[in-house]
């Protein structure tokens, strides 16, 4: 039978599993190599079981059992620190916000600057994090509210132990470069974009396909790929004639030279907006202030109406 498990040995092999690394899971967890090594050899002592592949790093069976045991147990302690929190009613503090890309660039500063007003006192952290980045850091202690999203046509639950709002949304509209000849029409229908060089996004690339069903087309196929989440990039290559995209209204709030974009005639898109924090039965009040500015904020932008 297996010995008790430590807590903190399970801590060390989800930094390992998740770095690929001894050395990496020393460094970030504070202790030496030699440490870490000796936490994960006594760890198999006390579960009888070999729990990590060294070369390359990875767990086993075994240790996939204790990796969600550790998972379950950190959501846990998480959420008793979010409701430990929130009996102090205090307005001092610090927030640790997460964002993707779009959203870190246009509802959250004007959302930052609103309740800074009101709560000049409290510190927070912005990081940038995709949507299933912002939950596992949720999930994990990491972090104390996320923005996300998903696609009205892709919809993605958030995990268990997040509690999640919707704030916004967020049109999906075709780019096409200024001297296109379909740029002065004021919406664009499918049959006229089937057969257009489309540039492809891991984000929005997937809805091509949903495109060429609805239009019952064989087009909508991507003739330039790009791979990454700073659709600067993209607006970049639409500008300089190398194609269309579908790009969130988001993505385009800020100043865009030789773009224009319209939105499809036929059946819109659109990516809904989430504020995200660990459900808990109670909610300190700077986390709570904060996300009710990021809503407020979303409800202004005319993109997310």
């Amino acid at each position: 039978m297996a010995e008790w498990i430590e807590p903190r040995h399970l801590v060390t092999l989800e930094a390992v599993v998740r770095l690929g690394s001894f050395a990496a899971a020393a460094e970030e967890v504070g202790y030496t190599q030699s440490a870490v090594s000796q936490q994960i050899a006594e760890l198999e002592r006390r579960a009888g079981l070999r729990v990590i592949e060294r070369r390359p790093v990875r767990p086993t069976a075994a240790g996939r059992v204790l990796l969600e045991a550790q998972g379950s147990v950190r959501t846990a302690m998480t959420r008793a620190a979010a409701e430990l929190a929130a009996l102090d009613a205090g307005l001092a503090g610090a927030v640790r916000l997460s964002a993707f890309v779009s959203a870190a660039g246009s509802i959250v500063p004007p959302a930052l600057a609103r309740f800074r007003a009101t709560h000049p006192r409290v510190d927070v952290t912005l990081n940038q994090h995709e949507t299933q980045a912002g939950y596992q850091g949720l999930l994990r202690g990491d972090l104390d509210l996320a923005v996300t999203f998903d696609y009205d046509r892709y919809p993605q639950p958030e995990p268990p132990g997040v509690h999640r709002t919707l704030i916004g949304r967020d049109p999906v509209l075709v780019a096409l470069p200024t001297r296109h000849p379909l740029a002065q029409r004021p919406s664009l229908s499918l049959a006229e974009l089937a057969d257009e060089a489309w540039i492809g996004t891991p984000v929005t690339g997937a809805q091509l396909d949903l495109l060429a069903e609805l239009a019952r087309s064989t087009g909508f196929t991507s003739r330039l790929a790009f791979e990454g989440d700073d659709f600067r990039t993209v607006l970049g290559l639409v500008a300089h004639g190398l194609g269309i995209a579908l790009l969130p209204a988001l993505a385009l709030t800020g100043p865009v030279n030789g773009i224009v974009a319209r939105p499809i005639t036929e059946e819109p898109l659109v990516r809904f907006l989430y504020s995200c924090r660990v459900d808990t039965s109670r909610v300190p009040t700077i986390v709570a202030r904060l996300e009710t500015c990021l809503a407020a904020t979303a409800g202004d932008l005319p993109a997310s109406g």
